[in-house]
C-alpha cells in the first residue's frame, strides 16, 4: 500500500471558514466595474447577471471565489465588465446583505432593487392560486 505523502485529504482543503470577513470595508464600483442581481445559477462557476445599467449579462465567477464564495438567486455582486465583450462580464465580489442594504442607503443602488429576496420568473408571476378545492359531494361521488 503506497505511503500518503501529502498534508490531508479533503477536510484540510476545506479549511476552516476563514473567508467569513466579520467586518470588511465597503467595496464601490469603479470604472470598468458594475452592480449587478443574480437572476440565475447556470453551473459550471457561471451565472446570469441583470446589471443596474439595464444589461442581462453572463458572469464567470473567478477562481479565487470559485468553491469559497458561494452565489445564489438574489444576490448583489460586482462585477467586471470586458472592453471586448459587452454581453459577458467577471464575478469580482459577493456582497453580503448587510452590505447591499447600505449600498442602497447611499443610493448606489436604485430603490425599485429588490434585496435578500428570491428571484421570481416571469412564468411564475401569472398563476397563483395552484390547488385545487374539492367540495365533499365530490369526494363521496367518487
Amino acid at each position: 500500500m503506497p505511503k500518503n505523502k501529502g498534508k490531508g485529504g479533503k477536510n484540510r482543503k476545506r479549511g476552516k471558514n476563514e473567508a467569513d470577513d466579520e467586518k470588511r470595508e465597503l467595496v464601490f464600483k469603479e470604472d470598468g466595474q458594475e452592480y449587478a442581481q443574480v437572476l440565475r445559477m447556470l453551473g459550471n462557476g457561471r451565472c446570469e447577471a441583470m446589471c443596474i445599467d439595464g444589461t442581462k449579462r453572463l458572469c464567470h465567477i473567478r477562481g479565487k471565489m470559485h468553491k469559497k464564495v458561494w452565489i445564489a438567486a438574489g444576490d448583489i455582486i460586482l462585477v467586471g465588465l470586458r472592453d471586448y465583450q459587452d454581453d459577458k462580464a467577471d464575478v469580482i465580489l459577493k456582497y453580503m446583505p448587510d452590505e447591499a442594504r447600505l449600498l442602497k442607503a447611499y443610493g448606489e443602488l436604485p430603490e425599485n432593487t429588490r434585496l435578500n429576496e428570491g428571484i421570481i420568473d416571469e412564468e411564475d408571476e401569472g398563476g397563483g392560486d395552484d390547488y385545487i378545492e374539492f367540495e365533499d359531494e365530490d369526494i363521496d361521488k367518487i
